[in-house]
């Protein structure tokens, strides 16, 4: 039998969530071999984030399954008022499993997507903003622009070429120090980069006072809580690899995939080699010792990977 009445029923105002929910997605199931360093990683993500975003927003962060050290040190941001929404999964749903969550569960108008080892730049959500608000028929923003495969973006140029009031440029618009910033950070080289930079163009429109660069990523986005609605659920069968059906999907639906026209986010990976100077000494050729070559080869190194993925499942699928 109850006795007296709850004390909530006399509680005159609750608390309103921000218009914009920045949503980011974490995976460290252990700190050694390719996670050592990616705890530093988020730690540096979550700082410049919030260090000058332009824009109020609420953050919430989905932990896929990852290790006690990252789950205590999440928690404790949580409690000191730094998470407003945090999700504790006990094991990895993969990034489909973890969208379908996070995408439909965001309280905010405005969902900004994050990877955990993105790096931001002051005023990067605002001017994410002001393009999702600004352009008709956004389906996606991304802070930071770099080629993307031409195929997602067939949507976005055919608008911008019918429509009346949009300006569509196309020209070397990216510098080539900020293409090849971006593409070292994925692991590529120089030499190899610098063919494809001299036989591909960017896409730059103009409408209504704002720019924008034809493009976008699953890795970092700004969009309408109702627009990714309508692309839920994800079914993806693998933890990896599966995540660009959002970019052609969004394509497909004739939605406009674009990007800021200056580098406001850059991808980490899985340390603070960017931070430290590193990626630039990554396109300096120098001479690869014998058993670097030997690992190289291609029969030793697909055994070898074999074997690490292998033990990755066994401890951690």
């Amino acid at each position: 039998m109850r006795k007296g009445q709850n004390p909530a029923k006399f509680v005159k105002d609750v608390a309103r969530p921000e218009r914009i929910t920045v949503a980011l997605l974490n995976y460290i199931p252990f700190l050694s071999g390719f996670y050592a360093e990616t705890l530093d990683v988020l730690k540096v993500s979550l700082e410049s984030m919030r260090r000058d975003a332009g824009l109020p927003f609420d953050l919430m962060v989905f932990d896929n399954g990852s290790c006690a050290e990252a789950r205590d040190f999440l928690i404790q941001e949580k409690e000191e008022g730094r998470i407003q929404y945090l999700i504790l999964s006990e094991k990895n749903m993969g990034k489909g499993g973890a969208w379908n969550v996070m995408l439909a569960g965001a309280p905010g108008e405005i969902i900004a997507y994050t990877d955990a080892d993105v790096l931001f730049s002051p005023n990067w959500l605002s001017r994410s903003v002001a393009i999702l608000e600004t352009f008709p028929n956004v389906g996606m923003v991304t802070a930071r622009p770099f080629r993307t495969p031409p195929e997602f973006y067939e949507s976005t140029l055919k608008w911008a070429r019918d429509a009346e009031r949009a300006k569509l440029e196309e020209g070397q618009f990216i510098p080539w120090e900020t293409f090849l910033e971006f593409n070292l950070s994925l692991g590529q080289t120089e030499e190899e980069n610098k063919k494809v930079y001299a036989e591909t163009k960017d896409w730059r429109i103009q409408y209504q006072g704002v720019t924008a660069l034809a493009g976008a990523s699953h890795w970092q986005f700004t969009a309408y809580k109702s627009t990714l609605a309508r692309f839920l659920p994800f079914d993806m069968d693998k933890p990896m690899g599966q995540v660009r059906q959002l970019d052609k999907r969004m394509n497909d639906a004739g939605l406009l995939r674009l990007m800021v026209s200056d580098p406001l986010a850059m991808n980490m990976s899985n340390t603070l080699g960017y931070m430290r100077g590193e990626l630039k000494a990554q396109s300096v050729k120098r001479k690869v010792g014998f058993a670097r070559r030997v690992l190289e080869l291609s029969p030793i190194k697909k055994m070898l990977l074999a074997v690490y993925n292998k033990i990755f499942s066994w401890y951690y699928s």
